[in-house]
């Protein structure tokens, strides 16, 4: 067994168990699951004579950055002083090892085995003088206030956060570093100072020391000192330039979006509306005068039977004044019969008003719905304006859109009225993704939730009960997926953590 787990277990026989209590579901909340404190143990003889802790973030799964101050004993006497990386989450802490170390910059890069970090994010964009900051770390004053024993020190808890803004850039000895207002003391050294947005801006190394009424501030090593010296040493990072966005922002400018969407449909109702009543109108228009032309066009035959009856009962008198009896009786009888046909005629008209039915409405001609078909493969670009950006990548995105929902051959999409979505949960990472793609406007939306190890958990138990792992031409395996990512998405917080939006297009 490890010293450093041995060491665990005499301090946890003194452990005053607590159970520490979730962070909230924001940025900040989300980047303190990459701190960690940094506890270092000094054996003589296998005696504990000497212990000291600071703090420190994931820069990988398996890898932190503290200040090289932090552990720099355990660099020199690496046989008497072990390192215990001890998470904010979860009940596991884990022993590790100096891997690089920079006595110039103070900072230091540790290694350990058996578990795995949700991992810190650089931003390496313009600093805003004026922008708010966050520090995250196990400052030692609140440690004496607080802890009951030694087991406290290595147990996992949620880091101690603190604001303030950034003050000032300085150069010290060839070293860049930020000046800033957040409290920390010490036990804060090597613990990261994050923007709003949770992404690194520098790591915490000193304070000053106010005297005679003088205000405290605190240096942090600058971001760009930190992602030069994990590049000295061969150490991939996360890291983005985007400015934050507040998710306040976000959620305002969607809003404004819907909106305005919202308008604009309302605005094609009603003018889809007008031209019904027009069309309405211009029928009963041409209803009347078809029926008036109608009942001008019967009228005009009544009164020529009339005339012709008239003239014909005319002839017969006249016949009969020449004494041809026979052939007057037959032209009073058509006459009369003439005359009496053109009164029938004209009673029967039609009525010049139109005849029109309960609820008469012109029919107005709307396309059918789009079956869903196969769009082949996409290029997707990421829309800044209208996306939120904390921690993640913006490159392009490649799709392939296939039959039914099948994206890229092996991922099936369940339909949501029209949109296509799939709520992704992995095994390996703390971030639940809901991807939606519409085939309409070809737009791809990723909503990413950070989440705590205990909901991740919980959305992982969730995504077990669909057996659907691949695409599939089953319409019932597929109404089964959309109920079981129905059913994640229900277990989620209320709102994302980044949205991030992107226009695709055919490829090449």
């Amino acid at each position: 067994m490890p010293r450093f787990f041995r060491l665990l277990a005499i301090l946890s026989a003194f452990a005053w168990v607590a159970t520490p209590s979730l962070a909230a579901a924001d940025d900040i909340a989300a980047a303190s699951r990459s701190v960690v404190r940094v506890v270092t143990i000094a054996i003589v003889d296998q005696e504990v004579v000497g212990f000291g802790h600071g703090s420190g973030f994931a820069v990988a799964p398996n890898r932190i950055v503290t200040n090289a101050h932090v552990v720099e004993l355990a660099q020199k006497y690496p046989d008497n002083v072990v390192i215990g990386v001890v998470p904010s989450e979860g009940t596991k802490s884990y022993q590790g090892r100096v891997v690089a170390i920079d006595a110039k910059r103070d900072l230091a890069l540790i290694e350990f085995t058996g578990g795995a970090l949700p991992v810190a994010t650089l931003y390496t964009g313009a600093p805003d003088e004026s922008m708010g900051l966050v520090s995250l770390g196990y400052p030692g004053n609140v440690d004496l206030a607080t802890a009951q024993s030694a087991a406290d020190y290595i147990k996992p808890l949620a880091p101690v956060r603190s604001e303030g803004s950034l003050s000032a850039s300085r150069n010290i000895e060839g070293i860049n570093v930020l000046l800033h207002s957040a409290s920390i003391s010490r036990g804060n050294s090597g613990g990261p100072l994050l923007d709003r947005c949770g992404r690194v801006m520098g790591v915490n190394s000193a304070i000053t020391r106010g005297e005679d009424g003088d205000a405290n501030f605190a240096f942090a090593i600058a971001e760009s000192e930190l992602a030069g010296f994990l590049r000295a040493n061969r150490q991939t990072f996360n890291a983005v330039d985007i400015p934050c966005m507040s998710l306040e922002a976000r959620l305002s400018a969607d809003e404004a979006a819907d909106s305005a969407a919202r308008e604009a449909a309302d605005a094609s109702r009603r003018d889809s509306a007008a031209r019904e009543q027009a069309g309405r109108q211009q029928a009963i228009e041409a209803a009347r005068l078809n029926a008036q032309r109608a009942s001008e066009n019967v009228m005009a035959i009544s009164a020529l039977l009339l005339v012709l009856g008239a003239l014909t009962v005319g002839g017969g008198g006249l016949l009969y004044t020449r004494g041809r009896q026979r052939e007057a009786i037959w032209a009073g009888t058509v006459g009369g019969v003439l005359i009496v046909a053109a009164i029938i005629v004209f009673l029967l008209r039609p009525s010049e008003e139109p005849m029109l039915p309960p609820g008469f409405a012109v029919p107005v001609a709307t396309p059918a719905p789009a079956a869903p078909r196969p769009l082949g493969k996409m290029v997707c670009k990421f829309q800044p304006d209208r996306s939120r950006v904390t921690v993640s990548a913006t490159a392009d995105v490649n799709l392939d859109w296939g039959q039914d929902g099948c994206m890229n051959d092996k991922t099936q999409y369940a339909d949501d009225n029209g949109k296509w979505t799939r709520v992704l949960v992995p095994n390996n990472e703390q971030t639940v993704s809901v991807l939606q793609f519409d085939p309409e406007t070809r737009t791809y939306i990723a909503y990413r939730y950070f989440l705590s190890a205990a909901q991740m958990d919980a959305a992982r138990k969730l995504r077990a009960q669909s057996p659907l792992k691949q695409c599939s031409a089953d319409a019932g395996a597929r109404n089964n997926l959309m109920v079981q990512q129905q059913s994640i998405r229900a277990a989620l917080p209320t709102t994302y953590s980044e949205k991030l939006v992107y226009s695709c297009s055919s490829a090449p």
